[in-house]
């Protein structure tokens, strides 16, 4: 728990955008709203890939490079602009994927609710690469 709590602060110092600055995410409420992703998505040791990849390690990775997934291009394009997930683009992404990467083949409809994002990108960030 204390882990998560250190990632998210961490995540939030380091990710100097203004909007998630000013909201500290709240892991374990991320938990609870990372349930909606569930589906389609894993974290945590045992993680595979479903119809979404691998979340473990997603703050700081490169986008769409989750080994063993097949990503749109949309996503793959993104990538070659971006490089790496923030926490401001990954915010910004889970808010209405397909208006932020026109193409994705996310089929969710985002998370509305700033403080939502927060807490599930706090939560996410709990879990590096390997899964712990």
């Amino acid at each position: 728990m204390f882990q998560r709590m250190l990632a998210a602060a961490l995540m939030v110092t380091l990710s100097g955008g203004a909007a998630l600055a000013d909201m500290e995410g709240d892991a374990d409420a991320g938990e609870k709203v990372f349930r909606k992703c569930k589906a389609c998505h894993m974290v945590g040791a045992d993680a595979e890939n479903r119809v979404g990849p691998v979340l473990n390690g997603i703050v700081g990775r490169e986008i769409a490079a989750e080994e063993g997934f097949d990503y749109s291009d949309a996503l793959t394009e993104l990538a070659a602009e971006k490089g790496s997930w923030t926490a401001e683009d990954l915010s910004a992404f889970l808010e209405k994927p397909r208006d932020y990467a026109k193409g994705t083949k996310m089929s969710f409809a985002g998370l509305r609710k700033e403080e939502d994002r927060a807490d599930v990108i706090a939560y996410l960030s709990g879990f590096e690469a390997g899964g712990s």
